[in-house]
């Protein structure tokens, strides 16, 4: 055998000896599908998200007060977010058996809190669907300020804005131009409260 031939049938064996790799080892490697990066993981089915149990002011039966009703709000990791979740709550549409100081329609367009000031922003509504009287309206703005002040250390008075503009007052009685405290004068206590204080 030459040694032309030699290396002719040792070229031929080496090409089909590439062949063989790619078809069984190269080829079924390079097709594969690369395992996708894993997906953030979702919350179990029927999971709730954390909570915490807040204190929201609704009209009493009579209207001439507000009485704390105990709810479960979302939680949030910081004063500002935890302040936006309570005021949510507080606009949401009330639970049954009670009624909202705050008109029906009235949204939170912005809220941030510094220095101890929570700076509240609500829509127009809040003044537009206003039945009027002093009493009314200081129902209105001090379920806001004492869903804030009442549930968050953070936030020691609250200044209430309208579509993101000071106002003077909401119904031409509430003075809005500084920030408010919380009154308690304008909360009815708690009945278990009420009967330790008198018993």
């Amino acid at each position: 055998m030459t040694p032309q031939r030699a290396a002719g049938i040792a070229g031929i064996v080496l090409v089909g000896a590439a062949l063989v790799w790619v078809l069984f080892v190269g080829l079924p490697r390079w097709t594969a599908s690369t395992p996708a990066d894993p997906a953030p993981a979702a919350d179990a089915p029927g999971q709730a998200s954390p909570k915490i149990h807040a204190r929201l002011f609704y009209v009493t039966p009579s209207g001439s007060r507000l009485m704390p009703v105990e709810r479960e709000v979302d939680f949030a990791d910081t004063p500002g977010a935890q302040a936006r979740r309570l005021v949510e709550a507080q606009l949401a549409p009330p639970p049954e058996g009670v009624v909202s100081a705050i008109p029906e329609g009235t949204k939170l367009r912005n809220l941030y809190v510094s220095g101890g000031i929570a700076y509240v922003d609500v829509t127009g509504e809040i003044t537009t669907g206003h039945t009027g009287g002093s009493l009314a309206e200081i129902l209105t703005v001090y379920s806001l300020v004492n869903v804030l002040t009442e549930n968050l250390p953070a936030v020691t008075s609250v200044q209430i804005l309208i579509d993101g503009k000071e106002a003077d007052t909401l119904a031409g009685h509430v003075d809005l131009r500084r920030p408010l405290e919380r009154s308690p004068d304008w909360v009815d206590q708690p009945a278990a409260a009420a009967d330790e204080t008198t018993g």
